[in-house]
């Protein structure tokens, strides 16, 4: 595990050299006059609909955990990145994500509003399309992994529940687009669960993008398998949790939320200051989760003055003038 130096963070990436930029809540993202994109992954971390802190390392790691998620599953769906000008950067085609924000479950698990286990446990036995038999207990495994897709909330508002008739028939997406985003769903958690099988890992639950590019194709975009998409579970421990019900032990990627919800109510109060040992903490559950998930020991860019100064010296090919 390398030391974390907590000078080394990236708040944010303005390039005033680089074009077209909108800001996301984690991502610094340029439109390219090529018709490609830059998107930076900042160290920000977000939640509760607000910027909590500054990690260290997260933007490096996520994007480098995606990179190897998307090397890993390029046979299965075509991707939206072209490459990796630096650690923290991907440039990748433009597309126009599609309106249905795709979920794919493989345990009875959740504790939003749409997930499969709140609504199971106010005794819903059919829900997006599926039925599920009576009897499953908490965060059991399903008797196969299905889609539960929902409609992508914008300007504030809530995702909903859908079918597949629904998408369909709603004209969100074609039968055909539908069809092949789905079965490439189901085919990219059956990969990602049978390579975290072999890290000793469960991969519950995730979310997918996908979107299309200037000639109608569709391609999987923004990241896959990461921590910040994904439930994982470390399998040493899952039966005895599931017998016992108690939650199975995971990635605690939460470990700043929860800080936060023990002192306020983050939608109403101001938040306090997170102390730097959060803050360290944090990287290091990042940093684990990594090296878990792929078998690889991660390294750390630490060439240039700052993360900034090294991202700007790395994307001056892609200035206007």
């Amino acid at each position: 595990m390398p030391k974390i130096d907590l000078t080394r963070r990236l708040p944010e990436a303005r390039i005033p050299e680089l074009p077209n930029p909108y800001f996301g809540k984690v991502r610094d993202c340029y439109d390219l006059p090529d018709g490609t994109r830059l998107l930076i992954s900042s160290d920000r971390i977000s939640a509760f609909d607000q910027i909590l802190a500054v990690i260290p390392w997260k933007g490096q790691v996520l994007t480098q955990l995606a990179r190897y998620w998307f090397d890993h599953t390029a046979d299965i769906a075509a991707n939206h990145v072209i490459g990796y000008p630096d650690p923290n950067v991907v440039h990748c085609k433009r597309v126009a994500i599609l309106p249905v924000e795709i979920v794919v479950r493989g345990y009875l698990a959740g504790t939003t509003s749409t997930s499969i286990l709140t609504q199971y446990r106010k005794g819903l036995r059919d829900m997006y399309g599926h039925h599920l038999p009576d009897g499953l207990r908490d965060n059991q495994a399903l008797p196969q992994a299905i889609v539960t897709p929902t409609s992508k909330a914008f300007d504030g508002g809530h995702d909903e529940p859908l079918t597949a008739d629904e998408i369909v028939s709603t004209g969100l997406l074609t039968k055909s687009q539908w069809d092949e985003i789905s079965a490439k769903a189901l085919a990219l958690f059956a990969r990602g669960q049978q390579i975290a099988a072999e890290r000793g890992l469960i991969l519950v639950d995730t979310k997918y993008e996908f979107g299309t590019d200037a000639d109608g194709n569709i391609l999987l975009a923004d990241e896959i398998h990461t921590p910040d998409s994904s439930r994982y579970w470390i399998a040493d421990g899952y039966q005895a949790a599931l017998t016992n019900a108690t939650r199975p032990p995971s990635f605690d990627k939460d470990v700043i939320r929860s800080w936060v919800v023990a002192r306020c109510d983050p939608y109403k109060d101001k938040i306090p200051e997170i102390p730097q040992e959060m803050i360290e903490k944090t990287a290091r559950v990042y940093i684990d989760a990594f090296e878990a998930i792929t078998g690889q020991t991660f390294i750390p860019d630490t060439r240039g003055e700052s993360p900034l100064a090294r991202i700007r010296n790395n994307l001056a090919p892609f200035f206007t003038a």
